[in-house]
């Protein structure tokens, strides 16, 4: 089968359509032919060496598709349905793809916005989890336009809590959209937040890692409250916790997130779909940082 391959680290030039042994589930698993793969930040590190060192690499951790095969013991799907979810082992973007966590696509949801969920959501839901926002708080996202802001905007307002989102002017309808209220990122942007919540917030969520921890720290009223998926250095510095898998995942999401959909609490955001063998092209868009919304690879 064919699938995203790089044999040495670089640019996108490296990365390849290489033909590879088709994988097969283990117990609790399903293989999908699949019908799309979302692209991420950590594709295009793991593609520079800034993650595993072994040579070479797939690519890919989320998929949609098409079941084709079942490990021993799963229930509750059978071939032929639509599921969207995590790859047991990197390697999703391909044309088969081994799913160790997934669900059923939701009825009103293409291919293309069910493979840019698992990712976003999950590290959305991961974050709000450690924050621990529910109904009633006032969580303040600082880059809420972006995929995973504009998740973790409509999951915590999901909860009941009110949420303050920061982004450019030209996000900010967006943001009412997704149930924000918008404030511009840049200088001023804690007075601006304070003039919308005068006794600063309950919760802090910086998604896009522009130095602002100090100044998240201060409107929440402690590091403890406030939580950063994208500012390692600063989290160390601040005292904030830094969200990471390893600490245990937001696989619950997975499961809850198509009644959101279905009962339209929930957009997905798919900015630009590529075909499998322009992954390289993907790679430079989603590197220049210029498009709104999730890459999608279709595979046909």
């Amino acid at each position: 089968m064919k699938a995203v391959e790089f044999g040495r680290f670089g640019g996108p030039d490296v990365l390849e359509i290489a033909e590879i042994p088709e994988p097969h589930p283990a117990p609790g698993q399903v293989r999908i032919v699949v019908r799309a793969a979302g692209v991420n930040a950590s594709d295009w590190k793991q593609r520079q060496g800034l993650m595993d060192q072994e040579l070479p690499q797939l690519l890919g951790h989320e998929a949609a598709g098409i079941v084709d095969e079942l490990g021993d013991g799963v229930t509750g799907v059978a071939l032929g349905d639509r599921v969207f979810g995590f790859s047991a082992t990197s390697g999703a973007q391909a044309e088969l793809a081994v799913l160790s966590h997934y669900a059923p696509v939701p009825a009103a949801l293409g291919f293309a916005e069910a493979a840019a969920l698992p990712a976003a959501i999950e590290t959305a839901a991961r974050a709000l989890d450690q924050l621990g926002v529910g109904a009633g708080d006032t969580i303040l996202v600082n880059g809420a336009s972006g995929t995973v802001g504009s998740a973790a905007v409509q999951l915590a307002a999901a909860r009941g809590a009110r949420v303050i989102g920061t982004g450019s002017p030209a996000s900010h309808e967006l943001l009412r959209t997704l149930g924000a209220e918008p404030v511009a990122y840049g200088t001023g942007m804690a007075e601006r937040v304070r003039a919308l919540a005068p006794g600063g917030v309950d919760r802090a969520l910086d998604v896009a890692g522009s130095g602002v921890l100090a100044e998240l720290v201060g409107l929440a009223g402690g590091a403890d409250r406030v939580v950063t998926v994208a500012d390692f250095a600063g989290a160390q510095r601040h005292g904030v916790r830094f969200s990471r898998g390893e600490d245990g995942r937001a696989l619950h999401v997975i499961t809850e997130i198509g009644e959101l959909i279905d009962t339209g609490r929930f957009t997905v955001l798919v900015g630009r779909t590529f075909p499998l063998a322009e992954v390289a092209e993907a790679h430079r868009v989603g590197e220049a940082g210029r498009v709104r919304g999730k890459l999608v690879l279709l595979i046909d």
